[in-house]
């Protein structure tokens, strides 16, 4: 087996018995360590391989710069910054092969930033007393992050905290040893969908996709897919978007918890990726189902989908709404973007007779997407549902021009 290298953050003036018994716990799997202090005030029992003065001076500033910047925020700001540029910089050379990182809400507000400075693939493992915390808003968190509960590890170690520290570090070892990080060989398509029994046009594109020679990932528009896909959009890993999915989106604009940021359906065009894009689901707001439904809501359209989630139908002057906050973010791209509206429906439930059906307000919906999207954006009416066989076939006849016009690269 490979020895591999893993790189520890913490703040050693206030965890350094913490972050050492990580440390020890992989050194004794054969492991390396690679240690980084992102601390302010104090220091720690031994040096760091990479000390804070290192990290304020990444950040184009000093341990008294940062000290005397004003409050904790404001110094710990300049850390995670500076911690951002040297984990970058130590990864493309080689330096480690994955990250643990340990704090309370100070270090987990850098972990999550240390964490994004790093490609998909890169082992990243957040050991915080606030994982999975409703204080962690969906768009600071990486796409493949793993983050374990720091359980009685407030202050000092102990049985219980130990259980959860050696976890991490055993964790983030095998992860780094079994890891297959995402590879180049075919270009990468992006496509966005629900389950299939909502949402079913990915049983047909994916084969049809893979067959052109192109590897195909699809991400399950539920929030934190939508923001790993925005995510790897952001750094340019795809050579197209399909996205064709995008109750986040109506979800963002009415407050719910279910959206997968305030970037959705920007990244892409701001990367230069071209965009093939239709309202599946745009219909909805998705609740958690752990919410109480708003009472505005209560005379909606409803289905419980599971336990875990529940949607209502948007009112008409709802869905316009997202239709132009649609256009004004496909708007914003870069590259050419090609708007598919189905007519007969963008999602299972809202077939006739079915619980999500309400032809009044699909109307208005249809009515002010013909209305805003104008070039530069293309757009294209077709006489189906998006689970019917035409829409899939439109999608591919797009691509293939895109394809034949050099648009898309192969």
């Amino acid at each position: 087996m490979d020895d591999k290298t893993i790189l520890i953050v913490g703040t050693y003036d206030t965890k350094n018995d913490e972050l050492e018994y990580m440390a020890e716990r992989i050194r004794a799997l054969d492991g390396g360590v690679l240690s980084m202090d992102i601390s302010v005030l104090g220091d720690p029992v031994k040096p760091t391989d990479i000390s804070k003065h290192e990290v304020a001076a990444a950040a184009d500033s000093s341990i008294q710069a940062v000290i005397d910047s004003g409050d904790e925020n404001s110094a710990m700001q300049l850390m995670a910054k500076g911690a951002c540029e040297l984990v970058a910089k130590l990864y493309a050379d080689g330096r480690f092969d994955g990250v643990v990182i340990l704090g309370g809400t100070m270090g987990t507000d850098v972990a999550l930033d240390v964490c994004q400075a790093l490609p998909l693939g890169v082992p990243k493992y957040v050991v915080s007393t606030v994982s999975f915390s409703p204080i962690i808003p969906p768009e600071r968190l990486s796409a493949d992050i793993q983050m374990i509960l720091w359980a009685g590890g407030l202050y000092g170690l102990n049985s219980v905290c130990k259980a959860s520290l050696s976890q991490a570090a055993g964790a983030v070892l095998g992860a780094a040893r079994a890891v297959e990080p995402p590879t180049a060989e075919r270009p990468m398509i992006g496509m966005t969908s629900l389950g299939s029994s909502c949402l079913k046009y990915m049983k047909i594109l994916k084969p049809a996709l893979e067959t052109r020679g192109f590897e195909v990932a699809i991400f399950h528009a539920t929030g934190m897919g939508g923001m790993a896909f925005e995510s790897i959009a952001k750094q340019g890993g795809f050579v197209c978007v399909m996205d064709f999915a995008l109750p986040e989106l109506g979800n963002l604009m009415a407050g719910s918890v279910v959206n997968g940021g305030s970037d959705r359906m920007l990244n892409a065009g701001k990367a230069g990726i071209p965009q093939i894009v239709a309202p599946g689901c745009l219909d909805l707001i998705d609740f958690a189902g752990w919410q109480e439904v708003p009472e505005q809501y209560n005379d909606r359209p409803f289905h419980e989908h599971n336990r875990l989630i529940k949607s209502s139908g948007l009112s008409g002057e709802e869905r316009r709404a997202t239709a132009r906050e649609m256009a004004n973010r496909l708007k914003a791209s870069n590259t050419p973007v090609h708007v598919i509206l189905t007519n007969h429906g963008i999602e299972e439930w809202d077939r006739p007779g079915d619980v999500a059906h309400d032809p009044e307000a699909f109307a208005e919906f249809c009515d002010e997407l013909r209305s805003v999207m104008k070039e530069p954006i293309q757009f294209s009416e077709i006489d189906c549902h998006i689970n019917d066989q035409g829409f899939a076939d439109k999608a591919l006849e797009i691509f293939d021009a895109w394809v034949s016009e050099g648009i898309i690269k192969t």
